[in-house]
């Protein structure tokens, strides 16, 4: 078998796998598109810890368990006759062809970001102005990842900052703002906190860095130097709770060597 003709065959082992349980499992019978859900955000979220520890092994076996949520969706919306999987693999198809012209047409690009703004500028055409640019962001995100891609969305029809410089002096002006907030102990300081935030995100993907990584990355780091604490402290017969915060630097700052 070639390799496309070995992929087709695994993607059809599993259709007919689903087909399987659907018909004689009882509790895959019993699912609903609603009663996935959040089994799909759970494996989605496993997915991302699986990158972000750059684990190839789990990346594969995570990416599986998507798959099949994805199959199971399109196998439920079949059995009302509301599409198949087949309609949802050509609807991305036709997508991807439709919004990479300079692929498929006969559009010039210099590079991604023209890449990004045609997306962009595609999806709100196919609107009609029925929408906001912003619309397809999901209010459920969480709101780090949903700043990022308002942001995304926004510079994909123009609205931007014109260089890093800019976006540099908004975030120390936003840090201004806050601070004397803060110093005036006014109603106003989670509103400026915010703007912070959004002015650091910002400045981040004018940068290239994905703040949501860099963020679950330092969570990563702190836990692992925490736990560090918590047992080399108790190996010297110490307790957490009890130590002075000398003490307990000491130990954090072994933990960064290591």
């Amino acid at each position: 078998m070639s390799g496309v003709e070995n992929k087709l065959a695994a993607f059809e082992r599993l259709l007919t796998i689903m087909d399987e349980l659907r018909a004689k499992c009882p509790w895959d019978k019993k699912q609903t598109i609603e009663s996935l859900r959040y089994l799909t955000i759970e494996e989605t979220y496993e997915l991302c810890d699986a990158i972000i520890n750059q684990d190839m092994e789990e990346i594969k076996g995570e990416l599986g368990d998507l798959f099949l949520h994805l199959v199971f969706y399109s196998k439920i919306a079949s059995e009302t006759n509301s599409f198949d999987v087949s309609d949802v693999l050509n609807g991305v198809c036709d997508k991807l062809v439709e919004r990479h012209p300079h692929i498929y047409g006969d559009v010039k690009v210099t590079g991604e970001e023209e890449v990004k703004a045609n997306w962009e500028k595609i999806k709100l055409k196919n609107k009609k102005g029925k929408q906001s640019v912003l619309g397809g962001v999901p209010n459920s995100l969480p709101a780090m990842v949903k700043a990022t891609r308002m942001q995304e969305k926004a510079r994909g029809v123009g609205f931007d900052w014109d260089n890093q410089q800019q976006v540099w002096n908004k975030v120390n002006e936003e840090l201004q703002e806050f601070k004397a907030e803060v110093d005036a102990q006014s109603n106003e300081i989670e509103a400026e906190f915010g703007d912070v935030l959004f002015s650091m995100i910002n400045y981040a993907r004018f940068i290239g860095v994905n703040p949501e990584d860099a963020l679950e990355k330092t969570n990563k780091k702190f836990i692992k130097r925490f736990q560090y604490l918590e047992t080399e402290s108790a190996k010297d017969g110490k307790v957490m709770g009890e130590m002075t915060l000398a003490e307990m630097d000491k130990y954090w700052e072994r933990a960064k060597t290591i």
